[in-house]
């Protein structure tokens, strides 16, 4: 189901494009000595296509500075919206033909796929991470192709386990379970009081790539070597099958049909006690006073270790492209240039509400991070994220395996007894190596 809408043109009477080069942008000393200036072309008009947002004061923010941006430079900026599932497809249509929106937010390594199809952002991206403290590494590397930035790493969408704490203490745990044996213990007392976890096993762009990659990852799995070749048919994969198998067996029915919003949609209806999801999860409840002593009750923390010892998460990441095709890249890059600056993007990971994890170290000082118990999950998504392509390197390759699910279809199937866990994994493993050959 497509859930685009789109907005009105955030135009408005301002100075003429061209007419100026955009000192503006120097909001700080060190930002004007670091960022080049862009000096938009005249009549320039922009469009950007970006996913649906998910917490209403993340979208408040970026068209609110959006606006600043056309006041004072004369530029229009179209923002239309497309809902997570149909960014992919439809930027990698742009791409291939040439035409559609001037610069798109994609989704994890999808740059990947068509670099030679995106403007090269080296410059601007290199000035941004000398002026704000560099760019976290998992971060950088989605944006980077053979090193030159083809989109600037704009945003992780931290991925946390999010809880009711009186469910869990009325089935016997006074904390939350730190390691995979203890969730499982959790999951089936859970389950024997009537208040079942649910984690989604469908095809969600994010929760369901989190919480896949996760099982994969934390009992030593990976899709490919560091040299590329496929190795997820490996007993670290089995064995994390096997535990997923038996992880499913206390969820609440269904989440193998779980897109991104059905697991937000079942906790605020009360009917999970444990899922992952954005900080939007507890927004939802926080904001509707119905739901005050739900809100109360949640509590979010990261997901426990595996047998690999060490935490593994991938999360969601989302780059801000430019399309070669443009008829206005310095329109463009003035246009990100002006949003990355420090007082637009605190203003947007403030309104995003901790929804948004910043790309550059600089912006881990923004108080978004410490006005709430529950964002300090959330606060480390940058810092903790491992690239989905792990442990190879990032490619059309590693993008095309996302873009065809193989890691979650293989969790899906294992866990649900469609295959058993040894199958699933040698499905998983011919499927990858059509891609990698």
């Amino acid at each position: 189901m497509t859930l685009s809408r789109r907005d009105v043109l955030m135009g408005g009477a301002g100075l003429a494009a061209g007419s100026m080069a955009l000192p503006f942008l120097g909001g700080t000393q060190a930002f004007g000595q670091s960022v080049p200036k862009f000096e938009p072309e005249p009549g320039a008009s922009l469009r950007l296509l970006r996913w649906s947002p998910f917490v209403k004061g993340e979208e408040d923010a970026w068209l609110a500075n959006t606006k600043k941006f056309t006041e004072a430079t004369g530029v229009e900026v179209r923002i239309d919206k497309e809902s997570w599932e149909d960014i992919r497809p439809k930027a990698a249509v742009a791409a291939n033909v040439g035409s559609g929106p001037d610069m798109v937010w994609v989704w994890f390594d999808d740059a990947q796929q068509y670099p030679d199809k995106l403007l090269d952002v080296t410059d601007l991206a290199k000035g941004l991470s000398a002026t704000y403290g560099g760019y976290y590494p998992g971060n950088e590397v989605y944006a980077q192709v053979n090193n030159r930035f083809v989109a600037l790493p704009l945003a992780t969408i931290g991925n946390a386990v999010v809880y009711r704490d009186s469910w869990v203490k009325q089935a016997g745990f006074s904390e939350f379970p730190k390691d995979t044996k203890g969730l499982l213990e959790l999951g089936k007392a859970l389950k024997a009081i009537n208040h079942p976890m649910g984690f989604t096993l469908g095809h969600g762009v994010g929760d369901g790539n989190n919480y896949c990659h996760w099982i994969l990852w934390s009992h030593g799995g990976k899709m490919v070597d560091e040299n590329g070749k496929v190795v997820i048919n490996s007993p670290e994969t089995v064995a994390g099958l096997r535990y997923a198998a038996e992880l499913y067996k206390t969820f609440i029915p269904g989440t193998e049909s779980w897109l991104d919003v059905n697991n937000n949609r079942a906790f605020i209806a009360g009917d999970l006690s444990v899922t992952a999801n954005g900080v939007s999860i507890y927004y939802a409840a926080a904001n509707d006073p119905k739901l005050a002593d739900m809100a109360a009750d949640m509590k979010s923390t990261n997901f426990p270790i595996g047998p690999i010892g060490k935490k593994v998460e991938l999360h969601q990441t989302t780059q801000a492209c430019i399309f070669k095709y443009t008829k206005y890249p310095k329109a463009a890059q003035a246009y990100l240039a002006f949003m990355f600056d420090a007082p637009q993007y605190n203003a947007w990971l403030t309104g995003a509400s901790a929804y948004c994890c910043q790309t550059l170290k600089a912006f881990a000082n923004n108080p978004v991070w410490t006005s709430k118990p529950i964002h300090a999950a959330y606060s480390v998504a940058s810092e903790t994220l491992q690239p989905n392509g792990y442990a190879g390197p990032l490619g059309p390759k590693s993008a095309a395996a996302m873009a065809d699910w193989i890691v979650v279809d293989m969790v899906a199937e294992a866990a649900t007894g469609q295959r058993t866990p040894e199958e699933a994994a040698k499905r998983a493993q011919q499927r990858a190596e059509r891609i990698y050959r």
